[in-house]
């Protein structure tokens, strides 16, 4: 049985607060990063869901500092829902990759408190972002603290979701030792090590993938009924996203063929 997560205090100037929204995709639920020394100016990464009760126990948690800032790592709304009511109550801002949010850019993002480095790793969605606070990277759905992220076609690509791992493998190698904070699930794992887990699966999954055209899959529902056969069925609509954003990357490659919506083999 996985033990359960809890969210609590991760450093002297990290505390996560878990929202009461567990689930399927969600896991224990979306975690809610406090930045800075207690007392101090304080940053709220993904105030989660619309919740009265979790954007109390935010703000108990904040108290008695002042919050400078609401900061997403993306917008959807299991991490940005609450963000405008939580904001408003503050008495702070919001902002995030999306234009409307104020276009974080990849650089240092100095706000009152703290500084966060801003790293852009589109993939699981365009607008996704994680963020660098010493030695720790806040990685929103990027990478999480159990299993995998969905990429979320068509928003999200296969293409950028790649290219986001090999920043991350490389920002690991240049910083040394990253811990990670991910949107859902445990703290604490090494990003190193998880993006290289993360980077094989996604490799088998593409092989899967290919093999189960080869059987004679000719749709993505054919795939995921053969690929995710293992997984619950209650999961298959995620699986679905995943596997539209990996056969638009076939296809681009040109490991696959895709004509009038039914797929085949190159050479078929």
């Amino acid at each position: 049985m996985t033990e359960a997560w809890g969210g609590g205090r991760l450093a002297p100037d990290i505390l996560c607060v878990l929202a009461p929204n567990p689930g399927p995709m969600t896991l224990d639920g979306t975690n809610t990063y406090v930045l800075g020394e207690p007392g101090g100016p304080l940053v709220v990464v993904d105030p989660g869901p619309e919740h009265a009760g979790h954007r109390r126990a935010v703000l108990q948690a904040a108290a008695p500092g002042t919050v400078a800032a609401v900061v997403l790592t993306h917008t959807h709304p299991d991490h940005a829902e609450g963000a405008a009511s939580f904001a408003a109550e503050a008495g702070c801002h919001v902002l995030g990759a999306d234009p409307a949010l104020g276009g974080l850019q990849a650089g240092l993002l100095e706000l009152p408190g703290t500084s966060v480095e801003v790293v852009p790793t589109p993939g699981h969605t365009s607008d996704s972002v994680c963020l660098l606070v010493g030695r720790a990277l806040l990685t929103g759905d990027t990478l999480l603290g159990r299993g995998t992220t969905v990429v979320a076609h068509p928003d999200g690509t296969l293409a950028d979701y790649l290219d986001s791992l090999r920043l991350l493998a490389d920002l690991a190698r240049e910083r040394g030792p990253l811990r990670l904070m991910p949107g859902h699930g445990p703290a604490g794992a090494d990003v190193g090590t998880v993006v290289a887990q993360y980077t094989e699966h996604r490799s088998q999954r593409l092989d899967e993938v290919v093999a189960a055209v080869a059987r004679g899959a000719r749709s993505a529902e054919d795939v995921v009924a053969t690929v995710y056969r293992d997984v619950p069925r209650r999961l298959w609509p995620a699986a679905l996203l995943s596997v539209q954003a990996q056969l638009d990357h076939l296809v681009a490659t040109g490991r696959l063929r895709r004509e009038r919506g039914v797929l085949s083999e190159p050479d078929a």
